[in-house]
């Protein structure tokens, strides 16, 4: 293991948010985890420290309690799923056994009545999901949850194979595969169940609101490639990780290829807030909330990195900034050089310019909490 990194501050435009009953919600999904025996007594015991409620909170925080309080017992869940079976068992190293795994508790969410994993904890825990999912949104939300998480399982099974081959996937390989893996997407049809909405089809199936839902995963997964690096970098395993992507491909020193993974979010944080800013205009109201729940999950997941034991690693702290910054590292209008992710570019074509300020831009500006978002 080389030299620390150390993490500079990351360019949060959009302001942060919480629900006023976080701490209830944080002690109730606590509570859930041990009344289902959600992974190891050792894992479940490290889950409920890593403030999953609060992250939950900050998601949703205009968002029904009932609502939260599902999406955290749901994100404890998927952590239970991530890090006992794919992280932290041999399962993970075993793609064959694992997909066999994975599409059982799949049946279990398409068919919660039917007689099987019956004494399986995570089971009668996806079960009382599947429950809350029916219970607080509609037929056509529980379906696209459970094909969210059926992409999902099919993600974590290829990196399942890397793991077990012991390779790195190229950049363009790893951006698809991460989309899905970072599991943002079975998050999405709870931010349109935490207000009670449900978008009309020709705004959900939108090519813009899609693109935005992609870069909302693409900015997640990033942020959280570049926040959990210290954490997996420092452990004895396999680890997958844009950064180590970088590094491999490319031949970036790790200094070198932080930078570059944050040029890359960067980027695509601007034209996220360009396209969500057009996309809103005559839309529905629902429309603009969901865009709104958008915003909300990607400073959530900044504000809970830098703050969650889970990446600040209190035994071997991981060295991140206290502070955020106003404006991006890159806001260059021209797309990455992703080929998977190269049509989100084509929504605001105009926009294909070289005039951006580029990765040299100034002196950063640094703040504890952003007020508004800057331009770009």
């Amino acid at each position: 293991m080389g030299p620390q990194l150390t993490v500079p501050p990351i360019y949060a435009p959009i302001p942060p948010a919480i629900h006023p009953r976080h701490a209830v919600i944080e002690a109730r999904t606590a509570a859930w985890a041990e009344s289902f025996r959600i992974g190891s007594p050792e894992l479940r015991g490290r889950l409920v420290r890593h403030d999953i409620g609060t992250f939950s909170a900050r998601i949703l925080p205009e968002g029904r309690q009932e609502v939260v309080e599902l999406l955290a017992d749901f994100v404890l869940w998927l952590f239970g799923v991530d890090d006992g079976y794919c992280e932290e068992s041999d399962l993970g190293h075993r793609p064959g056994d694992l997909v066999g795994v994975l599409h059982r508790l799949l049946r279990v969410a398409q068919d919660p009545g039917g007689p099987f994993l019956r004494s399986d904890p995570l089971a009668a825990g996806l079960r009382d999901l599947r429950a809350r999912i029916d219970r607080f949104g509609t037929y056509a939300q529980s379906t696209r949850w459970v094909d969210a998480l059926r992409e999902y399982f099919f993600s974590v099974v290829w990196e399942a194979d890397h793991r077990r081959a012991g390779t790195v996937p190229d950049l363009n390989d790893y951006t698809l595969m991460r989309l899905y893996d970072g599991a943002a997407t079975v998050v999405f049809p709870l931010l349109e169940m935490g207000r009670g909405d449900e978008l009309r089809p020709q705004e959900r199936d939108h090519p813009a609101t899609r693109a935005l839902c992609e870069m909302t995963s693409f900015i997640i997964s990033w942020d959280n490639d570049i926040f959990s690096y210290h954490k997996e970098v420092s452990g004895k395993g396999f680890y997958l990780n844009a950064l180590r992507v970088l590094q491999h491909h490319e031949q970036l020193s790790p200094a070198a290829a932080l930078a570059t993974a944050i040029r890359q979010r960067d980027r695509v944080m601007c034209l996220f807030l360009r396209l969500a800013e057009r996309h809103r205009r005559g839309g529905s109201p629902e429309l603009g909330r969901y865009l709104d729940g958008l915003r909300h999950f990607v400073r959530a997941t900044q504000d809970w990195s830098v703050s969650s034991p889970r990446y600040t690693t209190p035994d071997n702290p991981a060295d991140f900034a206290g502070t955020f910054r106003t404006t991006p590292t890159d806001d260059s209008t021209e797309p990455l050089d992703i080929p998977v992710i190269r049509w989100w570019w084509t929504l605001v074509p105009e926009e294909h310019t070289t005039g951006g300020r580029g990765p040299e831009s100034g002196m950063p500006e640094e703040v504890r909490r952003p007020e508004r978002a800057a331009a770009c």
